[in-house]
């Protein structure tokens, strides 16, 4: 079994639908599903460090029970801001008008044309095994902020984050199509072929 560290319902169901193609055989339990009740302060000054925190607590919290426990910390980077939100995405978004992050990328990048809109996702996972040895993985997927908001799917930044060179937003993506080139389902890919070794 492989705990997922995080108390994120988005992140649970977006990690059980990356495993359930890469890994369908394994199974994913939330902290809530083996009676776990922690909230990590994720203090740290790097995703690396974040998700560090995350899978160590609960890593110890779970000790004894046999379990895997996979965290993550990820973020968006927009160039012209100079690699902000990143580290700060999820604050970010609490600390917008509204609670509408997207909202104030958008303000912020107003005037800004498409050739300096370049961004990417990066999400960093730790995966700690039942002897508590870490290993870390990351994922990075390219894009640009559109000019609006698209898409019904997905969560956070998704509907203003155009992937690659193409015309959808990350938002607009089938969820299958998604997790094979997102950040988080590249960085989950390389955790699957650590399990496996």
């Amino acid at each position: 079994m492989l705990l997922i560290a995080s108390n994120n319902a988005h992140k649970h169901q977006e990690l059980r639908e990356i495993f359930g193609v890469l890994a369908p055989a394994l199974r994913l339990v939330t902290p809530r599903e083996i009676g776990l009740s922690l909230d990590p302060d994720e203090s740290a000054d790097s995703y690396l460090g974040n998700a560090l925190l995350k899978a160590r607590a609960f890593a110890a919290a779970a000790h004894g029970k046999g379990l895997w426990v996979i965290a993550d910390d990820s973020g968006l980077e927009v160039d012209a801001l100079g690699g902000r939100p990143g580290l700060l995405s999820a604050r970010y978004h609490r600390q917008a008008p509204d609670g509408d992050g997207c909202a104030a990328l958008l303000t912020e990048l107003r005037g800004v044309p498409m050739p300096g809109r370049t961004a990417r996702f990066r999400a960093v996972i730790v995966l700690i095994d039942p002897s508590g040895a870490e290993q870390a993985f990351t994922g990075l997927c390219e894009g640009r902020i559109g000019h609006g908001r698209r898409g019904l799917g997905g969560f956070g930044f998704d509907p203003v984050f155009l992937v690659g060179t193409g015309p959808r937003m990350m938002a607009e993506l089938p969820p299958a199509e998604k997790n094979r080139i997102s950040h988080r389902g590249l960085a989950a890919a390389q955790a699957v072929a650590a399990m496996d070794d």
